[in-house]
């Protein structure tokens, strides 16, 4: 088998990436069939109609953060600085940060008025950064933006704030969203729930784990990033009896997907509160999860090689070129799959 970073690797017309959502719960649907090898489109609110009806579904309950900060250094240049772990206690965070020349430790990026952020370190790509204000959550409703991925190449709007969350989120801490679950409404859950579907919640807070770009050509020299998970005992409870009735695991994303395989044995699940720092791709096994609901992923990202080993390399990039040549929209604000 070959680990080659380029075998993750597929084309995507730039028209195709996706500015802007679809209104939550009418995007496109991919279902990719493992067990016949094929794939075909249907809408997202069939979703309730193909997931089995005693199924347990499992979501990622973390809440973005605006975590995409805007200021300027003493000499005027402008910096941005995204908040890797907002959900640290304190005033001491990790960051990335772009700017025209790299900042210094010491150095104070001006916010307004007397109020800055100071740096205190940088490691590698990642700085260490102190806000002006013990109320955090102040201080990134006050200063803080919508941190939407690089490759929506726009300002954030006030309606970002609803369409890049989903509608259960409950536990600040994330930079990015998990964005399988922003096509899911109320009124889906609710009817999910109708047809016998039992919904549990975990915690994955998603940081540069999920986003960083492998830049290795052999991906097992690839080194994860950690990020905070949380999966309590009630929910431990419900997955077991669920495994041990053979009942379907469905894993909404891939953060959801990475939190259970963490948990899992190999036999059990077991509670978990700490951090992980899985990377899951061919020809790793996947046995905690049976369905799994996720977005269209990036070229050679770590999200790419996560569902390659949830359905087969092979038959995720047939899927990619079916839906390149049926226009789906593609990345976070892009239409769903389905993997069964």
């Amino acid at each position: 088998m070959s680990f080659n970073i380029s075998d993750y690797d597929f084309k995507l017309p730039k028209e195709l990436i996706a500015f802007y959502p679809s209104k939550k719960g009418e995007s496109r649907l991919l279902v990719v069939d493992r067990g016949k090898k094929d794939f075909y489109e249907k809408k997202f609110s069939d979703i309730v109609d193909i997931i089995p009806h005693d199924s347990l579904l499992v979501r990622n309950i973390t809440k973005v953060v605006k975590a995409r900060i805007f200021g300027k250094k003493e000499s005027g240049g402008r910096v941005e600085i995204l908040i890797l772990d907002p959900f640290s206690e304190g005033k001491i965070f990790k960051a990335l940060i772009k700017s025209r020349r790299r900042l210094m430790e010491k150095e104070k990026v001006f916010l307004d008025g007397n109020n800055f952020i100071e740096i205190l370190k940088r490691e590698g790509r990642e700085y260490t950064v102190k806000i002006p204000f013990e109320d955090k959550e102040y201080f990134f409703e006050r200063y803080g933006h919508v941190p939407l991925p690089p490759y929506i190449k726009r300002e954030d709007r006030d309606d970002d704030s609803e369409n890049y969350q989903t509608c259960y989120a409950k536990m600040i801490g994330s930079s990015a969203a998990p964005t399988a679950g922003l096509h899911f409404t109320e009124e889906i859950l609710k009817s999910l729930e109708k047809r016998g579907v039992k919904i549990v919640d975990v915690i994955l807070h998603i940081g540069l784990g999920t986003f960083e770009p492998v830049k290795v050509d052999d991906i097992r020299d690839h080194k994860m990033h950690s990020e905070y998970i949380q999966i309590d005992d009630d929910v431990v409870e419900l997955l077991n009896c669920y495994k041990t009735k053979k009942k379907k695991i469905v894993a909404v994303g891939t953060t959801s997907l990475r939190t259970l395989e963490t948990s899992f044995t190999g036999e059990i699940f077991l509670p978990k509160k700490g951090f992980t720092d899985i990377f899951i791709y061919p020809p790793y096994k996947i046995k905690s999860a049976d369905i799994l609901i996720t977005n269209f992923h990036l070229p050679k990202s770590t999200l790419l090689m996560l569902v390659s080993a949830f359905a087969g390399r092979e038959l995720i990039l047939k899927s990619y070129n079916f839906a390149i040549e049926k226009k789906f929209r593609f990345f976070s604000y892009g239409d769903a799959m389905v993997i069964i």
